[in-house]
């Protein structure tokens, strides 16, 4: 039974929304079994991609993962703001702002100012991160090519539309809960505004 309603278009609500403050009743019964828990099996398989990749380049290049994310995407999308590479990379936006002043510091990134709006700051990768990017992109290509070989074409062609549609859902549902998290937020603000309007 899903916890989330449909609402107009993509949007969706949470059926029964927590009240700021109210106590969560504890269940005995209830016990996630991780192993098969799919939010739990991406982090990890996650991590053990990300970590193994990261192998190669760490003691090389002296690179952290969020550095060589920040390095790819701008590969892919030069120009970004440092707040668009976090929302290209899903990354928390004070990890990309450490990964991004350690790239600016090594020379590896630049920033400049964007030639539409003199306002907004840009990166661009510098021509010693792409060389680095070349010699590191091939051995993460061959370790994608080894872990997915055990796969035929078909399953192949049915995961890349699996995590597409997961993805898409993901995102709707995240949006759901920002969207109940910000009211929640408005909900004291308000209650108190209309106190002190009752007050007068």
């Amino acid at each position: 039974m899903s916890l989330w309603r449909a609402g107009r278009g993509d949007r969706y609500t949470c059926k029964h929304p927590i009240r700021r403050g109210a106590r969560v009743k504890p269940s005995n019964s209830i016990r996630i079994d991780l192993e098969r828990f799919l939010p739990y099996r991406l982090s990890v398989l996650t991590n053990v991609v990300s970590g193994a990749i990261a192998s190669v380049y760490q003691q090389r290049f002296r690179l952290t993962i969020p550095e060589w994310r920040v390095i790819a995407v701008l590969v892919r999308h030069p120009g970004l703001s440092a707040a668009e590479v976090a929302a290209h990379t899903r990354m928390d936006a004070v990890a990309v702002s450490r990964a991004v002043s350690r790239l600016l510091r090594s020379g590896r990134i630049r920033r400049t100012m964007s030639s539409s709006d003199r306002r907004r700051s840009v990166l661009q990768v510098s021509p010693e991160g792409e060389a680095m990017y070349r010699e590191i992109a091939p051995l993460a290509l061959r370790f994608e090519r080894d872990l997915l070989d055990g796969l035929r074409g078909p399953e192949l062609v049915l995961l890349d539309s699996v995590l597409d549609k997961l993805m898409t859902r993901a995102q709707v549902l995240a949006s759901a809960a920002q969207r109940h998290a910000v009211v929640e937020r408005r909900g004291p603000r308000k209650r108190a505004a209309a106190g002190r309007a009752k007050g007068d």
